[in-house]
């Protein structure tokens, strides 16, 4: 009698094990249990299936509608104790319209269990807003609930409507520690400040120093962080200077920061050849919309960029050349068959105006010639142009701090922390995929949006927690084919455990990670994750 054994099918693990580690520190299942409870008969709590979304996220975002089947193929039932049968997009769903009314405590409540478990330094937070574009009519919509919206999208989608997001992220390790979901339409003038009250409970201090973009720099918000006494640094908009202050100014005067960018050090380029930076500092007077309005006389700070002024440059340089060849082919045809009238070269030159941007410099003139046929003569101010050229690379700070808590050149280095904002957004937009979002109810996008936000949470975490265990170099090698030693990013942590597969147990012998690459057993190692005796394969 032959006796045949089945197969044994090997899954794909992948960081399903650092997920499932990092959701367990942050307690995000019974955080969503304790405020979402289901019936004693339910198969699996809102919490279990919340972070198998939020796992779903980071490994191989996809329609809720695929998560059974991606669960089938990866080894969640063996990391997560489920079945991939209970994983209908059906049970989503309802765990989604569970936790909808409850967003704000669940992220409360997370991003406080991040801070205390791993120990975050919250004193300097960044806050930045993004939109989410999506397709759809979203005409009959629930009260309560963010609104999708027609707004102002940051991918210029101005057909499609839209939600928004903010993010605050500490500088420590770059980690979206709070994020809330806002209507489609809302003015991000207008969040700063209900964010900051969020923040001060979430960290559980009042000292915390807040940076931000130019949207943060309103008379309400303003008012309002003054007299909340919250430390602040944000970029003046560009319309609250004129170039003249800029021009005005003397480069030489101003004094040198030390300070190398990020992108300078990463490409290791010789100090004669790094973007240098400058400051000096003045008075901002900031007036109220009304007469009685106090007003407010802010420390500025005025920074001088060689990076910027080499950007300005090259793209003015742009415009007036594309400009120009625009503006002389309309001068070869005027009078000619298209161009017969005075209206209609006036017509053209103001789509160009607008178009290449050079409304301001931009000097014409629409005469008739002998043969009674309009002609058209053109030049740039020059003046102008030596004006703006002389405000190239300035830009202005507006900050709280005193100059005995950061003088100028500190300021300035505090403020540089915020693009790592935008470099989560870009986390957020790309592998962990907030787009597209196949949903029809705005209480399940809220929801969804709030799923992806705690995946970027760990995601940070995983990155964060891999740097500091390299010591204070936080570099490694073995991520790229050439050997090189660079700090290691969650895009490339996460795309080199991806390749990681689970043997599931048999009759005869445990479930074993298979481990191909000495780059995975180190990141699981650097993690704290012990591929032998991991604590999923224990439970």
């Amino acid at each position: 009698m032959t006796v045949e054994f089945a197969p044994v099918v090997e899954r794909r693990l992948g960081a399903l094990p650092a997920s499932a580690e990092f959701l367990r520190r942050l307690d995000v299942a019974g955080i969503i249990d304790a405020l979402c409870p289901v019936r004693q008969v339910a198969h699996l709590t809102h919490g279990q299936v919340i972070e198998v979304l939020i796992a779903n996220r980071l490994s191989s975002p996809t329609a809720m509608v695929r998560v059974e089947d991606w669960a089938r193929k990866w080894a969640v039932e063996e990391v997560f104790g489920i079945d991939p049968e209970l994983l209908n997009d059906d049970r989503l769903a309802r765990a989604l319209d569970a936790i909808a009314p409850h967003l704000d405590e669940i992220t409360g409540s997370v991003g406080a269990q991040a801070i205390a478990e791993f120990g975050i330094d919250v004193s300097q937070i960044h806050w930045d807003m993004t939109s989410m574009s999506l397709f759809g009519a979203f005409e009959d919509q629930e009260d309560g609930f963010p609104q999708v919206k027609y707004g102002h999208p940051k991918d210029r989608r101005v057909d499609l409507k839209q939600v928004q997001a903010g993010l605050a992220v500490t500088r420590d390790g770059g980690v979206p520690v709070f994020h809330r979901v806002y209507d489609g339409g809302a003015g991000e003038v207008a969040q700063v400040v209900g964010a900051m009250k969020a923040l001060r409970k979430i960290a559980d201090r009042k000292d915390f120093l807040l940076v931000a973009d130019s949207k943060l720099v309103s008379y309400p918000n303003i008012t309002a962080l003054l007299d909340a006494e919250v430390d602040f640094i944000a970029p003046l908009p560009a319309a609250q200077v004129a170039h003249e202050v800029y021009a005005a100014l003397d480069v030489e005067s101003a004094r040198p920061v030390d300070y190398v960018n990020d992108r300078d050090r990463e490409r290791n380029t010789p100090a004669d050849q790094r973007d240098s930076y400058r400051v000096l500092e003045d008075v901002h007077v900031m007036a109220g919309p009304h007469k009685h309005d106090p007003v407010h006389r802010l420390r500025r700070i005025l920074v001088h960029s060689t990076g910027n002024a080499r950007g300005q440059q090259a793209a003015r340089a742009k415009r007036l050349t594309r400009a120009a060849e625009d503006l002389d082919k309309l001068q070869r045809l005027a009078g000619g068959r298209y161009y017969n009238t005075t209206e209609k070269i006036q017509a053209r030159i103001g789509v160009i105006a607008k178009t290449r941007r050079v409304s301001d410099c931009l000097r014409t003139t629409v005469t008739t010639g002998p043969d009674q046929r309009p002609r058209l003569e053109w030049h740039f101010d020059q003046a102008l142009l030596d004006a703006q050229s002389a405000a190239d690379g300035w830009y202005a700070l507006v900050t709280r701090l005193t100059p005995q808590q950061a003088d100028a050149a500190e300021v300035f280095k505090r403020y540089k922390g915020q693009g790592v904002v935008e470099r989560r957004y870009h986390d957020f937009k790309g592998p962990l995929a907030v787009a597209p979002v196949f949903l029809e109810h705005n209480r399940r996008i809220a929801a969804l949006i709030t799923v992806i936000c705690l995946a970027l949470l760990v995601f940070c975490l995983i990155e964060r927690q891999v740097r500091q265990a390299l010591g204070p170099e936080q570099t490694m090698s073995g991520l790229y084919p050439d050997n090189r030693k660079v700090r290691p990013t969650g895009r490339m942590i996460f795309y080199q455990l991806d390749s990681l597969m689970l043997r599931p147990a048999t009759a005869t012998s445990p479930p074993t990670i298979l481990i191909s690459r000495g780059v995975e057993a180190h990141l699981l190692e650097l993690l704290g994750i012990d591929e032998t005796r991991p604590r999923w394969l224990q439970t």
